[in-house]
């Protein structure tokens, strides 16, 4: 049946690769930002609900919330990366 029929996949209407590519891109940048404000929450709760300090947990939550928000709105890893960083720090140093 598909020997006499012309393949039209590269010239149907519609057919708009660039915009599967950008959606495709985005949804890596956001579940990489989501994955990360994860992270920050289970630090938050190692550092409140396990070692019992949950004032130092507050900080880790807000700032989990600081890099969440940039990363989501501007598609940029480099906050919530920061905001990891920053919230690792403070799990290590009460983890001593």
């Amino acid at each position: 049946m598909a020997d006499h029929g012309t393949v039209e996949y590269a010239t149907a209407t519609g057919n708009d690769y660039p915009a599967h590519e950008n959606t495709y891109e985005t949804f890596v940048k956001f579940a990489t930002v989501g994955t990360i404000y994860v992270i920050n929450l289970m630090l938050a709760l190692a550092v409140g609900g396990v070692m019992g300090h949950w004032f130092m947990a507050l900080p880790v939550f807000i700032i989990g919330i600081i890099g969440l928000i940039p990363g989501l709105v501007t598609g940029s890893k480099t906050s919530s990366v920061v905001a990891f960083v920053i919230c690792f720090l403070i799990f290590a140093f009460n983890g001593l």
